[in-house]
């Protein structure tokens, strides 16, 4: 079973992006069109205090009709933020976002924020984990070698 730790490891990006509370909407939509991202961990005073996502944009910005560029971060964050640890296991990070229904997943190490995981990335790993196996049962029906 594959650990967050290992998740981190294999991704390419290792920089959690973040945006301050007191900053605009539009500046935190527009680095996540940057960076091609979904999510960032909202601070203030370097305290992680929220996470805001481009759902929220969607369905509290865009539905609400309201102004990207004159609205707060803080108006629209989801301030109840869930965090794993690195020596959680995938799993429990799949039961979690199921559960809760979130699509992203900040990492935390001795209170450091050390990395984001997303519903994508859990995916990723466990089709990687279902192959491996596959390929494993395939040399064992077959009686091939491991190559």
């Amino acid at each position: 079973m594959t650990s967050v730790a290992q998740v981190l490891k294999s991704k390419q990006a290792q920089v959690v992006y973040t945006i301050a509370a007191s900053d605009s909407v539009y500046n935190a939509i527009r680095l996540m069109a940057e960076k091609q991202i979904g999510a960032l961990v909202v601070t203030d005073d370097n305290a992680i205090v929220g996470i805001v996502t481009e759902r929220d944009y969607a369905r509290k910005i865009v539905l609400m009709d309201r102004s990207s560029k004159t609205t707060a971060v803080r108006d629209i964050m989801s301030p109840h933020v869930r965090f794993v640890q690195p020596d959680q296991t995938t799993y429990d990070c799949m039961a979690l976002m199921t559960e809760r229904r979130m699509r992203h997943l900040p990492v935390l190490d001795d209170g450091k924020l050390i990395g984001m995981v997303s519903i994508g990335d859990l995916v990723k790993d466990i089709i990687a984990e279902q192959q491996f196996t596959i390929e494993q049962l395939e040399h064992y029906i077959t009686g091939r070698p491991v190559v």
